[in-house]
């Protein structure tokens, strides 16, 4: 059979697939034009036809909207194979199909004798043992069939695999070739004897060994074709036997067809005995596998005409497979297995043929998040009384589904934890399916899940080759002999088993990677099962228990007491707890929360040591590398955040209990990021050095001392405290500033009355020095605002007016408040809420882009992953969620999407109302129950250009971080993204570390040896004079650049110890007057040159470099070590 003519004749009796329409050309070599067709008024207004209804139907009832239908359909375009490429594909399978019948025969030699092979060729298998009986020579095949996808139907871009089945003659093979790995031997000769025969012809362009789905029992030959579309697809041959040649209950899952003495070359007491062998399911299973691949073809075809949109319910199912890494390499969800799943539903009427693929797709993962396949098997035999029964298949096998013949488990390779997987992700894609809140279509078809950024801890077994070592110490000799010595595969199971069982309910969810299929020369041997990728699995953590120090067991008198010991070794003990109980118990190390979220890695690494002797050395943890990098261990700023929040509580209820005040309070908010936990380097507690400083003469507060270095920053918490609405307060804005002032110096008087606290009133705030913290508390009255918009014109009448000074106010006074109440809810939800916006906050700063998103800009991104985490649950620990956020700042489509926080789950649909006034809009637009049209968190930044350069640098560090996380050959530095690249910028300002208050908080943190004020020991609660408050030189004259040459120049500095501000020459300054006068903090006046430029006519104002250089220098004296220009040419 010569499958090329075959196919095409099908092509031609079928209805022609749609292609991008070309210009067609005339006779005479002119191109044709096309005119649009013009509809008579009867056609134009004529009702829709009964098909139109029904579309229109269809789309109302199951999509949300018109767009995902389009979206579903255009997917559905773009992953079909076009014309054009169905040719070429059925060209190349012609010219082999010839070349296959050119296949030499040879004379019958042993199968150990390879004197018929080239040296040029080698085969694609492991010989272990090294012998085995039987005889071989090669034969031109009997068949060459295509199978798979193609022939289907369901083939699909972007990785076009093309099947051709290629059977050995009859002559060549035993029917006792079953035993002791002779057939799949012989199989594997006989696909080096085809690579052999191609490898001198012209019309193969590459030619390398793998394996069918990692299966090393089952090597195929991959071809490409030659010249430029070798990378355009990919035939596979595949050998198989005749059809039917093998008795099928040969390939019983409780059958041996490996015998113990051959494998192992020791004598079995039982020998002779084949009631004494240990099944080989696995064996069999590989065998019979390629038994049956016609068939499986035949049964899909018939199934798939019955169903016209199975092709496209198939394609969409391994689209869906594909963005979560469940498609390929070894024990997968594959292609195949999703066809034979659909077919299984239409089959059994759990879906009906006249289902669009939409509903196809939705049913299939409604089935399968609903069905556990590992206890209750599904099974498409037509006659199951004559074949195994699915009991027989689930003692064998860990997940069941079994083919049509009834002999076959196509599942036999998936471990159940795969399958768990599996039907995680398909529980969740039905969770947000319906939610009309998510974009459904790109959560679930567009959106791809690496483990790396889906799991909330990942680790990596890397040396591979001691898990034979495994394999002796868990007893598994038979496991290994039915897997054909594939140690990896063999101990894969136990291990994830093990592991389940150590860590219990502190995780939801274990993974493991699917290992690639390997590819090699066809001049090369054979790879060894240690040379494959390092086994990666990936922890879904349960947040309330993950981080637990204590694992309690079973009363000491308990059955259950010895299983508990025998797990856990010598690190479980008796224990005696508070309610008198004494149980066994494992207390594991950890005092920091940063400690305690590793407590799974002591775990894992304890229990691989104790039963499947993996030392430590041979595993790689990467579940916190970056929270250990960014946020300096030993403490990623969780306890700190406690110690705060737990002070600005005590002075709340003081706040609240104070008596004397003219007016009552209404109510004390925290307006800090510490108070939400997402304070990068939260404050801590401080102890002054008096002897650092000089006392200011009036009011004796500390003043550094000449000579000094800076002094250790000391950030004010700020509070806001309302007070009551009473008709005594004013109506002017003058008025009520002085009122306000006077509540201050109240206040200060009773705090420092009542609770001896050091305090220092000012006009818009006061500042209380308590437990080595200072508190900002700021008064507010709630009608303040409207004050401010309010005027009187020159006729007298009152005018209300939105302006800057009033919108300030409200954001100080009532949104920011609002917003930290709001995040510290969510952080009592997700413990980790804090870590993720500290690690993202960190990385911008450290990327020199926190002025373009702010503080409070990036708590509510963070705040979108743990609200709408679709596809993905929320994040589990910071450094996932740092992923998710480099990957939301990248992939979003900010110019034609709001990004939606629904904080309090209030929030209906906007975008039309955004698309409406799109234009006026920020180009970072962030909707929240309480600002739905407005955006007030972005309306100054970012810029259009600045957004631009996040989204690029958000892509390349992450692309970086993942590639440092999980590729164990890199240099483990993950610092490397925090780390900007400063080439861009066109002057380097170097500044004098010593002046850098917050130096310690750097990427690369230099050795400190100087003090600045602070000593260790307890802090006083209350008392003591008060310190240098916000002071930071470094901030303090960056305000002053950007206020003097704001118009010609940016400016860029990391917030956390940065030693360099970097400025960006603006490429079009906007009109310059013909001096500009800048006022120093010592009040000196600088004149910036302007060199005066004469054109024709024209005369225009070209800034000085080298005096507005110079400058720099002067207004940062003693601050600045050097000012570096790193370009020569200067873009105005």
């Amino acid at each position: 059979m010569i499958p090329s003519e075959s196919h095409a004749t099908v092509e031609e009796n079928e209805a022609p697939v749609k292609a991008k329409r070309s210009k067609p050309e005339m006779a005479g070599g002119e191109e044709e034009v096309y005119h649009p067709v013009k509809l008579s008024r009867s056609d134009l207004y004529r009702p829709p036809t009964a098909e139109e209804l029904n579309q229109l139907k269809e789309t109302e009832s199951l999509f949300h909207c018109s767009l995902l239908k389009m979206q579903m359909e255009e997917l559905l375009k773009e992953v079909a194979l076009s014309e054009r490429r169905k040719q070429q594909i059925d060209s190349f399978i012609q010219a082999v199909t010839k070349l296959l019948q050119t296949v030499p025969n040879s004379s019958d030699v042993e199968l150990s004798d390879l004197s018929w092979l080239s040296s040029a060729v080698k085969v694609p298998f492991l010989l272990v043992p090294k012998t085995t009986k039987g005889k071989f020579h090669m034969a031109p095949p009997a068949s060459v069939d295509l199978i798979g996808s193609y022939p289907l139907g369901t083939c699909t871009k972007p990785r076009i695999m093309v099947d051709l089945a290629v059977t050995i003659p009859a002559d060549v093979l035993h029917p006792k070739d079953v035993l002791n790995q002779r057939y799949p031997r012989k199989r594997a000769l006989y696909l080096a004897g085809l690579a052999q025969c191609f490898a001198s012809s012209s019309e193969i362009g590459s030619m390398r060994y793998s394996c069918l789905h990692g299966n090393r029992l089952r090597p195929i030959l991959l071809l490409t074709p030659p010249g430029k579309d070798s990378s355009s697809f990919t035939l596979r041959i595949h050998v198989c036997p005749p059809p039917g040649f093998f008795k099928p209950s040969r390939f019983n899952p409780q059958r041996n067809n490996i015998r113990t003495e051959w494998y192992s070359g020791l004598q079995n007491p039982q020998c002779g005995k084949i009631s004494g062998e240990p099944p080989t399911p696995h064996y069999n299973s590989s065998v019979l596998g390629d038994l049956l691949p016609r068939a499986h073809l035949q049964f899909l075809s018939a199934v798939s005409s019955q169903c016209s949109a199975f092709a496209d319910g198939v394609a969409l199912l391994k689209v869906w497979l594909r963005q979560r890494e469940l498609d390929q390499g070894t024990g997968c969800f594959n292609g195949f297995l999703a066809s034979m799943l659909l077919a299984y539903l239409l089959t059994t009427h759990r879906i009906s043929n006249s289902m669009t693929a939409y509903q196809q797709l939705r049913n299939s993962l409604n089935f399968l998040a609903s069905t556990d396949l590992t206890v209750n098997g599904i099974s498409l035999a037509r006659d199951p009384d004559s074949t195994p029964s699915l009991a027989e298949f689930h003692t064998a096998f860990q997940v069941v589904f079994v083919d049509p013949s009834g002999h076959l488990n196509m599942c036999a390779d998936i471990t159940a934890c795969t399958y768990k997987q599996l039907q995680h992700e398909a529980t969740l894609s039905m969770q947000f399916w319906d939610n009309p809140t998510v974009d459904g279509f790109h959560s679930l078809l567009m959106t791809p899940k690496p483990m790396i950024r889906t799991s909330d801890h990942v680790f990596q077994l890397c040396e591979l080759v001691k898990l034979q070592s495994s394999c002796k110490k868990m007893n598994l000799l038979s496991e290994l002999m039915d897997h054909s010595g594939n140690y990896v595969h063999t101990a894969l199971p136990f291990i994830v088993s093990l592991l389940q069982r150590g860590l219990g309910q502190r995780i939801h969810l274990l993974t493991h990677s699917l290992s690639p299929d390997p590819e090699w020369s066809v001049e090369s041997e054979a790879p060894k099962h240690r040379a494959q990728p390092p086994l990666a699995f990936g922890l879904l953590l349960s947040p309330e228990l993950a981080a637990s120090v204590l694992e309690r067991g079973p009363a000491a008198d308990s059955p259950m007491a010895a299983e508990f010991r025998q797990l856990w070794g010598s690190r479980s003990e008796l224990r005696r707890f508070q309610d008198s109980s004494i149980t066994e118990a494992v207390l594991w190390d950890g005092e920091s929360m940063c400690q305690k979220r590793l407590v799974p890695r002591q775990i894992i690494t304890h229990l691989l040591q104790l039963h499947a002797d993996i030392p430590e050395s041979c595993m790689r943890y990467v579940g916190a590398m970056v929270d250990d990098c960014a946020l300096q261990v030993p403490s990623t700023g969780d306890e700190e955040s406690l110690l705060v929040v737990q002070s600005y509580d005590d002075l709340s209820r003081k706040l609240w209990r104070l008596e004397g005040l003219p007016l009552s309070i209404t109510a004390v908010q925290g307006a800090h990021p510490a108070l939400r936990y997402t304070q990068v380097f939260p404050p801590v507690p401080l102890k002054v050095d008096y002897s650092f400083f000089d006392r200011e003469k009036t009011s004796r507060s500390l003043v550094p001392k000449e000579g000094k270095p800076c002094p250790a920053y000391i950030t004010p918490i700020t509070v806001i405290c309302h007070m009551e609405g009473s008709g005594k307060w004013p109506h002017d804005r003058l008025a009520i500033r002085h009122i306000r002032t006077a509540f201050h110096i109240c206040l200060g008087e009773l705090l420092k009355k009542h609770h001896n606290y050091t305090c220092r009133p000012c006009p818009t705030h006061l500042d209380v020095w308590k437990d080595g913290l200072v508190f900002r508390i700021q008064v507010a009255y709630h009608r303040e605002p409207q004050v401010l918009r309010e005027s009187v014109n020159a006729e007298g009448l009152l005018i209300v007016r939105d302006n800057e000074e009033a919108q300030a106010l409200e954001m100080a006074t009532i949104h920011k408040p609002l917003l930290t109440s709001t995040l510290h809810g969510l952080q009592q939800q997700h413990q980790c809420f804090g870590g993720v916006c500290r690690l993202a906050k960190r990385w911008l700063g450290a990327q020199l882009f926190s002025d373009a998103i702010t503080e409070d800009t990036t708590d509510l991104l963070v705040a979108s992953l743990f609200l709408q985490p679709a596809p993905f649950t929320p994040p589990g620990s910071p450094q996932v969620g740092l992923l998710r956020f480099l990957c939301l700042l990248s992939s979003f489509d900010w110019r034609d999407n709001p990004l939606v926080v629904n904080l309090n789950n209030q929030l209906a649909e906007i975008k039309n109302d955004f698309m409406a006034s799109r234009e006026s809009l920020p180009v970072l637009f962030i909707a929240t129950p309480k600002d739905k049209k407005q955006s007030l968190w972005t309306k100054r930044a970012p810029s259009v250009q600045m957004l631009q350069r996040v989204v690029m640098v958000a892509a390349e560090s992450l692309k970086l971080l993942e590639h440092q996380l999980m590729d164990r050959d890199q240099i483990q530095d993950v610092k490397v993204v925090m780390r900007p690249p400063l080439d861009a910028y066109d002057v380097l300002i170097h500044l004098n570390p010593k002046q850098v208050p917050l130096l310690t908080q750097a990427v690369d943190p230099p050795t400190v040896t100087f003090s600045r004020g602070i000593i260790a020991g307890k802090v006083a609660q209350s008392g003591g004079a008060l310190p240098v408050i916000d002071y930071n030189p470094v901030t303090l004259y960056l305000a002053e650049l950007r206020d003097a040459f704001g118009e010609l120049a940016l400016f860029f500095c990391d917030p956390h110890g940065g030693t360099v501000i970097a400025v960006l020459w603006k490429p079009k300054p906007s009109a310059l007057p013909t001096a500009c006068v800048v006022v120093s903090p010592s009040l000196q006046s600088f004149l910036i040159s302007l060199t005066l430029e004469v054109t024709g006519e024209e005369a225009n104002t070209i800034p000085n470099i080298e005096a507005i250089l110079e400058d720099f220098w002067v207004m940062g004296k003693g601050l600045i070590k050097s000012v570096e220009a790193r370009t020569e040419k200067w873009s105005f």
